[in-house]
C-alpha cells in the first residue's frame, strides 16, 4: 500500500464563522443542498459531531454503492476551525481504487469577509496512478466553492 497526501488552499469571500457553521456544523442539511449528487445525508451514528457516522444518500450511483457513502466525523474543532471526514465506504473508494481516504479542511480568517481554507487529503491505494492526487482533491475544491456559492446567495 502507498500512502498520498495532497494539499491545496483557495480563499473563498465569506466570514470564518459561517463557512465554518456550514461545512461543519450544518453540514447535513447544506450539502444536499448544493451538492446534485446527494439526495439527503443521514445521522447513523452520533450526535452529529466528533466521531459520529454519516449516510450520504446518492441521486446517481453504481449499483456497487447502494446508492449511499458512509463517512466518518474523525475531527471538529471549532476553537481552531478544523474539521475531517473518513471515507469508510462508498464510490469515493471503490471509483478511485482507494483503499482509505480522509480529507481535512483548516479554515483560517483572512479577513471580515475572507477565508483561507487548507485543504489536504490522505489516501491510500495499491498503486499510484498518475492522475489521482488531482481526482482525490478535485471534489474537495469543488465542495468548498459550491459553499461559498451557496453562502454568498443566502
Amino acid at each position: 500500500m502507498v500512502v498520498i497526501t495532497k494539499q491545496d488552499q483557495m480563499t473563498v469571500g465569506v466570514a470564518v464563522e459561517a463557512l465554518w457553521k456550514a461545512m461543519a456544523l450544518d453540514a447535513v442539511t447544506v450539502i444536499p443542498k448544493i451538492m446534485s449528487s446527494v439526495r439527503s445525508i443521514d445521522v447513523i451514528e452520533g450526535d452529529g459531531g466528533l466521531g459520529s457516522v454519516l449516510r450520504f444518500n446518492l441521486a446517481t450511483y453504481r449499483v456497487e454503492s447502494n446508492g449511499a457513502q458512509t463517512e466518518k466525523i474523525v475531527e471538529l474543532d471549532e476553537s481552531h476551525y478544523r474539521y475531517a471526514l473518513q471515507v469508510i465506504k462508498g464510490p469515493a473508494l471503490t471509483l478511485r481504487n482507494f483503499s482509505a481516504l480522509t480529507t481535512f479542511f483548516q479554515l483560517k480568517k483572512i479577513g471580515e469577509q475572507e477565508t483561507l481554507v487548507d485543504m489536504k487529503v490522505v489516501y491510500e491505494t495499491e498503486k499510484e496512478e498518475v492522475n489521482s492526487s488531482e481526482i482525490a482533491m478535485q471534489p474537495v475544491t469543488s465542495y468548498v466553492q459550491l459553499l461559498e456559492k451557496y453562502l454568498l446567495e443566502s
